[in-house]
């Protein structure tokens, strides 16, 4: 092991260093042994590295020992922590580290200081580990970690993560797409991969399992086992079992509840699930978890900015109005019902907003709509009970009022309808103009939206208050005999307008 001797150092520095292994150098203790904080004069000055002592009646030794220095020394990624010196003197084996002055994962899992963006960013970090040591560079041999649960990632003063502990790891080919090594299996309950206690066999799969209990730890701030009466219970099942019930409400933690976003939450969850699989072929690979959790935290920050430009006060008082009750523990869940949308009042407006928190409203074209020869009609695509049916021959008078719109928006007002029976495709014949103008315009194409509905936009306007009133006539453009072109008229939406960038 000459290749090494550069990392040597003296047990004097050591024990110099952390006061002979003092107890108040003392900052935690794993499966190796001991760990101690201490500094240690290094050509950058006096630094502040971890000492990991070798306990051997905790039943590692030599291997595990050469095992870490090896792997750490060829290995370097910013989210493994680094080895930066050894000392083997006596019976003494003592590797030294960059310190992580936050300590470990599982000491944050409960906190509700650390918020859900600081959780994606250092599940991120280690996953991007994970997947740097599954998949190598060059010929570099790939890793299977073995062991990987919170407690083995670490933080620094960043909150960078640092994927820890490479004592149990295995070395596999790392020109092969998949690799799988049999031996005894080893790991810390909880996290370990059924299929490698059952088996024997070992894979990259196994270290992905692990992973996806370290996701639910952080969702639900807690880790994956309680001691209960002498006996330790396994919280993974029942998480599962939350999930595919959809009953994730129950297990997430509290402290995140209000601040998680739930495209967020949807995307995180479903990757911590996946790596979950019983069958290792239909769990994620490292590369694909990376990115289902970056997308997580994309949409974390998405929804972050728009809370900052919301106006939850007065989403509450409009949730108030709604016709069916409105049920909902956090501000995300709130937010999303308004994606959604919702009937309010007396069911003849409906509310909703777009992805950028602006409200959009809705009157159904019975409370707005106004000709005694239009018949109403009933469809179950509707987001009204009633709307209105028409002939092209049907002249008719629109006197519309809104209640909930945002100043400082460009709107649209468009028409809402579709075609009965016929399919007229997107052309309109229809005239129209403003009650105070004096010419009437002529309508030309509508476009087809989303829920299948078509929207004709008649005006532009700046709204400068949530109120305000707008009063249309609608005329046949010119006579048709056939009484067969008809229409269904849903209501007049006020949408906010999408300007260029």
């Amino acid at each position: 092991m000459e290749e090494f001797d550069h990392l040597k150092i003296q047990l004097k520095d050591i024990t110099e260093a952390t006061d002979n292994f003092s107890e108040s150098k003392r900052i935690g203790k794993g499966g190796f042994g001991v760990v101690y904080n201490g500094e240690l004069s290094l050509p950058k000055g006096r630094t502040t590295v971890a000492f990991k002592r070798l306990d051997r009646r905790l039943g590692q030794g030599n291997i595990e020992f050469w095992k870490e220095i090896i792997t750490l020394s060829k290995y370097r990624h910013e989210n493994l922590v680094p080895l930066m010196h050894f000392c083997i003197e006596g019976d003494e084996r003592i590797l030294v580290y960059e310190y992580a002055s936050r300590g470990s994962l599982d000491r944050y899992l409960n906190q509700i200081s650390v918020t859900w963006s600081q959780r994606l960013k250092i599940c991120i970090g280690a996953a991007r580990a994970l997947n740097f040591l599954h998949d190598p560079m060059e010929t570099q041999q790939r890793v299977l970690h073995r062991d990987i649960k919170s407690s083995n990632i670490l933080l620094d003063e960043k909150w960078t993560a640092k994927v820890s502990d490479f004592g149990l790891s295995k070395l596999g080919p790392a020109n092969q797409p998949q690799t799988y090594l049999f031996s005894n299996a080893v790991g810390t309950p909880g996290y370990c991969d059924p299929l490698y206690l059952e088996t024997g066999f070992l894979s990259k799969e196994s270290d992905v399992y692990s992973f996806g209990v370290v996701l639910f730890e952080v969702m639900c701030g807690k880790l994956c086992y309680e001691y209960s009466n002498d006996k330790i219970t396994i919280l993974v099942p029942k998480w599962k079992k939350c999930y595919e019930e959809k009953r994730l409400d129950e297990i997430i933690f509290h402290g995140l509840k209000e601040e998680m976003g739930s495209s967020s939450l949807e995307s995180f969850s479903s990757v911590a699930y996946k790596c979950l699989e019983k069958a290792s072929e239909k769990r994620p690979m490292m590369a694909e978890i990376v990115k289902e959790l970056e997308f997580a935290l994309k949409q974390q920050e998405v929804f972050e900015d728009l809370g900052k430009k919301l106006d939850f006060e007065e989403m509450i008082r409009i949730a108030h109005l709604a016709v069916a009750p409105l049920s909902y523990k956090s501000q995300s869940q709130l937010y999303t019902l308004f994606l959604k949308g919702f009937l309010v009042g007396d069911g003849k407006t409906w509310i909703s907003i777009n992805n950028s928190g602006e409200v959009i409203e809705m009157i159904c074209s019975k409370t707005c709509i106004s000709e005694h020869q239009l018949q109403p009609y009933s469809t179950k695509d509707s987001r009204f009970l009633n709307v209105l049916l028409c002939t092209i021959n049907n002249n008719f008078k629109v006197n519309v009022s809104t209640q909930f719109l945002l100043p400082d928006i460009t709107y649209s007002v468009n028409l809402v309808f579709k075609h009965f029976g016929i399919d007229n495709g997107t052309y309109v014949p229809f005239k129209y103009k403003l009650h105070e103008e004096r010419d009437y315009r002529n309508s030309c194409l509508a476009h087809v939206r989303d829920d299948g509905w078509l929207m004709m936009e008649l005006y532009q306007f700046r709204s400068n208050c949530k109120e305000h009133n707008v009063r249309i006539e609608f005329v046949r453009p010119f006579r048709i005999a056939s009484s067969f072109f008809m229409y269904i008229l849903e209501g007049i939406e006020f949408h906010p307008v999408k300007h260029a960038t």
